[in-house]
């Protein structure tokens, strides 16, 4: 008996890296080439010439022109860069709490597009519709916050920053260090996240989650099945739930709709507590990067469950060509 069950806690830990380990590669066969594509664009100056194509669209939100080259900073590489490049192109410009709500509602929905996209795509997310979602959700966001903080007269004090994170070292050496560093990360969270999930089922408080959750879910489209995933989402981010959506795709947990719905809700409303608490430290208010943006997701992913070609979604061939190689070597290695 006390041999039995070291060699069942191995087992496990095995089976649990292995399947860690599957869903990290998958990952990094697309985030690497989308990571080295968006480097090189930003070093051909794409960055300045984003910022240039997004000028018009500040003015109807109430910004200035140049604090498009922060949301192009953001859409391109991530919240973090965009912080960086806000506190450099406003030291001289004063900014009501408002204008900066605005923008930084724009940093939430919309940004690491070349990387996020590619994931959602791998699990069957066209470019289309992510580009549709996060950039032109992101805008539409904004004028609504724009409209409505104006026509209330709300939040138009100054804005002071809470805290201005120092530059980081530009050279390729660094940038290499802190892609290597994130990916290590990626492999070890995505690791935690499947040995919690085997917990939840284990102590069935997975059950709970989905009975307290399946209203929403309901209302939104998508099926009880979805709810571990879009809890993960919602509050660590889309590249963690895109993975998980990616194991319960092969599983065939989850149909190819509620993929689709439920990765169009987090491109939408993802990653609430850091990417909140990172913007909020350019001085942006609560109102407009939570409550708006959760209240903004709920409805648009609403309406879009309501359209009828999402009945005929379907995930890439190769999760199908992958899932059914994994059910043939299982099957294979069954002792007849």
């Amino acid at each position: 008996m006390t041999q039995r069950r070291p060699a069942s806690i191995l087992g496990t830990v095995g089976s649990l890296l292995r399947e860690a380990w599957k869903v990290y590669w998958t990952l990094l066969k697309v985030m690497v080439p989308a990571l080295l594509i968006v480097k090189a664009l930003e070093m051909l100056g794409m960055t300045e010439l984003l910022g240039h194509w997004l000028a018009p669209l500040m003015a109807p939100l109430g910004l200035p022109e140049p604090l498009s080259l922060v949301w192009a900073a953001t859409l391109l590489t991530n919240i973090y860069t965009g912080l960086v490049i806000f506190f450099e192109v406003t030291r001289d410009t004063p900014l009501s709490v408002a204008q900066v709500t605005v923008l930084g509602a724009l940093m939430a929905v919309g940004h690491s597009l070349p990387i996020e996209g590619a994931v959602a795509r791998m699990v069957g997310v066209p470019w289309w519709l992510t580009v549709l979602l996060r950039m032109g959700g992101a805008w539409l966001l904004g004028w609504l916050l724009h409209l409505s903080y104006s026509l209330g007269g709300w939040l138009q004090h100054a804005n002071r920053v809470v805290w201005e994170p120092s530059a980081r070292e530009a050279t390729l050496t660094a940038w290499l260090q802190g892609q290597v560093m994130t990916l290590a990360t990626i492999f070890l969270v995505i690791l935690a996240l499947m040995a919690l999930l085997k917990l939840l089922r284990w102590l069935r408080v997975e059950r709970l989650i989905h009975k307290l959750l399946y209203p929403l879910l309901r209302l939104l489209g998508i099926g009880p099945a979805g709810a571990n995933i879009t809890v993960i989402g919602i509050t660590l981010g889309l590249t963690f739930g895109a993975g998980l959506l990616l194991r319960e795709a092969r599983s065939g947990q989850l149909t190819p709709r509620d993929i689709v719905l439920t990765l169009c809700f987090l491109g939408l409303c993802h990653s609430l507590i850091e990417d909140t608490l990172l913007i909020m430290l350019m001085g942006a208010d609560l109102s407009g990067l939570l409550w708006a943006r959760l209240g903004f997701a709920l409805v648009v992913i609403a309406l879009l469950a309501r359209l009828p070609w999402l009945k005929r979604a379907q995930l890439p061939a190769w999760v199908y060509a992958e899932s059914s190689a994994g059910k043939s070597v299982e099957k294979s290695a069954e002792p007849s």
